[in-house]
């Protein structure tokens, strides 16, 4: 599974991928519990076991998809 995190005031986006066995509601509430409080931090771990922190109050959007999903470059039909 894969999850983009874009932080404000960056223009580049941080990458995870994330082990396919993770729960996706799961994952979904320990993203809204942590964003739900702008003094907390997000904690995250990715298949190689990197953890990465964000201040919540600095995550500006969230995306959760799937490595499965065909991600287009260029012209797309």
């Amino acid at each position: 599974m894969d999850v983009r995190i874009g932080v404000t005031y960056s223009m580049r986006e941080i990458e995870l991928e994330l082990d396919d066995q993770v729960d996706r509601d799961e994952l979904k509430e320990h993203i809204a519990e942590a964003l739900a409080d702008d003094g907390k931090v997000l904690w995250m771990t990715d298949k190689s076991g990197r953890e990465i922190a964000i201040p919540s109050n600095k995550v500006a959007y969230l995306e959760i998809g799937h490595p499965a999903e065909q991600r287009s470059i260029g012209f797309s039909v």
